[in-house]
This record gives C-alpha cells, structure tokens and sequence, in this order.
C-alpha cells in the first residue's frame, strides 16, 4: 500500500550528496568561487544558502534581499534571520524603485482596472485558483482585491488582463535575478536556484526569472523532504512552521491559492505516485480522499506539465552552432532555467 513514508529522507546522507555536488559544480563545473542566493524568508531558499554554507563555509555565501511594493516584511526579516544563523553576509536591494520606473505596478493597476474599476491607490490584491474538488474545473484565475478600509472584492478576469497581470508581476522575478548576477559577477560567483521539485516539475517559476541559476541543488527534493532537511541544517522553527507563500503580491498568497489548488504535502504524494505509476485507487486510499480527486490532480499535474515544457526550453536554433565543440546546447542552457 502506498503511504507517505516513500517520501521519508535520509537527511544526513542526502545532505552529504548535495554538498558535495555543490563543491564539485561551483569549483570544477562553473569555475566560481562562491554562491549568490537570493533569500526569500521561505523555505526553500532557507535551505539552498544552508546546503551552500555546508559544502563551501559562510565566507563564500552571499545572501540577497530584495524587498519590493507589495513585499511583506516579514519576508526581509525572515531572510535575515536565516542569514543571521548561518553566519553569512547579506546585501539588501529595494527593487520598488526600479519596477515603478518600468512600470510594474502602472500595468498590472489598469489590467486590475478593466474589471474592478474603483481600483486604486492604497488597495490589494491576489491572484486566486479554485480549488480542486471531486468535479472538473476550469482553470479559470480570479482577482481579489481588499479596499484600504479592508473589504475584499473579487472578480473573473478575462485572459488579456490575466496575461498583463502576470507579465507585470514576472517583472518582480526577473529584476531580482538581475541584481543576483550582478553581485555573483561581481565576486566571481555562481547564482543558486531554490526551487524543489514540484515547482520545477509543474512549472512553477518565472523563465529567466526565478527559473534562471547556475544550479539548483534541491529540485530533486519534494517540498515536504525540503522541510525535512530544513529541521537537520537547523533553519529557525518560524521559518519552517510557516506555509509557502509567494510574497509576490500584495494581498498575502500561499502557493496553493495561485498554481497547485491543493495541500503541497498532498501534491507531493500525487507527483511521486506519477512518477512511479501508482494509481489514483491506491493514491486516494493514502491520501484519505476521493478516486476522483485523485484523478483531477493527475489530470492537473498532465496539464501544468505541459506549460514546464516551454519553461524549460532552452532557445532554439535552426542549426547547431557547438556540437563538436564537447558541448551540449540544450542542457547547457536548460540548466539555468
């Protein structure tokens, strides 16, 4: 019978693996000295700066903040903490400026606008999914706003504002990633991607944006072995008792309100049970749900997958331009995405 425990790690021989790939990669793979992580506050980066502080010592680990508008401030707290723990410098960098002038928040405003009209200056919002229930659904994104007096309105939005809506926001992930390899050229280093696995596998992350690294140490890991580790390399208890959240929009967002639609733990077990051909029967007697649960959650897991696919391509040539040459194009480049 399928049960949880295929997701139980064994935190100190998967650390030892990790820290050794990371030495071997920064040093002999992408001649760097150091690793640059952008730091969230979140999990995730929490335990990428402590697997890069393991294998190659705080001295050679940067963390950067980079608070914007709608950033919480817990999050910058958040991140200084684990920096603070580790013993490693940090850089913060306020990008709101620099989004304001390329007009981040003007765009994502008048797409808000198109719907909400009474949108303005002093208000919130969030992108939301339905959730996943017994019954097919469209993947439809809704609007939630909060008025500055703290009254929340929501409403469908038409796929031209969705598309702005989103655009405007990728320009939060790809302004940090600018900033990142500014300060690892700077130093000579590597830039670190934090995502796990099941961001990586269904997508979750912004092309050339958050999805651009030098490597990604734990996109192997499952979110939920991602917080095991995170007990054994001695993150903060606030940090890991704390649901993922994106700190992307203003109005305070888990991850399962805007891509997965469903309990990360859950999602995790449901990719693993893909991954191994386990099916919905046995995957719902697990999870304690319904067969056709389940089976949406495959049948979403199918659908994100496709849209990964396009994240992860690397651009396309006519012709190769390197074979011959002992390099490979496409992985080259995939593994900054």
């Amino acid at each position: 019978m399928l049960t949880k425990s295929v997701l139980d790690l064994d935190c100190a021989n998967a650390t030892e693996q990790i820290t050794t790939a990371i030495r071997r990669i920064v040093a002999h793979d992408l001649h760097r000295r150091g690793v640059v992580v952008g730091m969230s506050g979140g999990i995730d980066s929490s335990v990428v700066t402590a697997l890069c502080v393991r294998a190659l010592g705080p001295d050679r680990v940067l963390g950067i903040c980079m608070p914007e508008h709608d950033s919480s401030a817990e999050s910058l707290r958040l991140g200084q903490l684990v920096a603070s723990t580790l013993g490693i410098r940090t850089e913060v960098v306020n990008i709101g400026p620099a989004l304001e002038a390329m007009g981040c928040y003007r765009a994502r405003d008048a797409a808000i606008r198109r719907v909400i009209p009474e949108y303005g200056e002093g208000w919130k919002s969030k992108l939301i999914l339905p959730p996943l229930a017994d019954r097919p659904r469209f993947n439809v994104f809704r609007i939630v706003v909060q008025t500055p007096e703290g009254e929340n309105k929501q409403a469908i939005l038409p796929l031209e504002s969705y598309l702005k809506v989103v655009a405007a926001t990728n320009m939060k992930q790809r302004s940090r990633k600018l900033m990142e390899y500014f300060h690892a050229e700077c130093r000579n280093y590597a830039v670190a991607g934090t995502p796990n696995r099941l961001e990586y596998d269904q997508g979750f992350f912004v092309k050339y944006g958050d999805g651009a690294a030098d490597f990604k140490p734990i996109a192997h890991l499952y979110k939920s072995q991602v917080y095991t580790l995170a007990e054994y390399l001695g993150i903060p208890p606030e940090i890991r008792g704390r649901p993922p959240t994106t700190d992307t929009y203003s109005l305070q967002q888990t991850q399962e309100e805007i891509y997965f639609a469903f309990p990360y733990d859950a999602m995790d077990l449901c990719l693993w049970a893909q991954n191994h051909h386990i099916t919905a029967q046995e995957t719902a007697d697990s999870l304690g749900t319904t067969v056709a649960q389940v089976e949406l959650v495959f049948r979403d897991i199918f659908a994100k997958r496709r849209v990964a696919h396009f994240l992860h391509l690397a651009p396309i040539l006519v012709e190769p331009v390197l074979e011959g040459n002992g390099h490979n194009e496409r992985d080259n480049h995939t593994m900054g995405q």
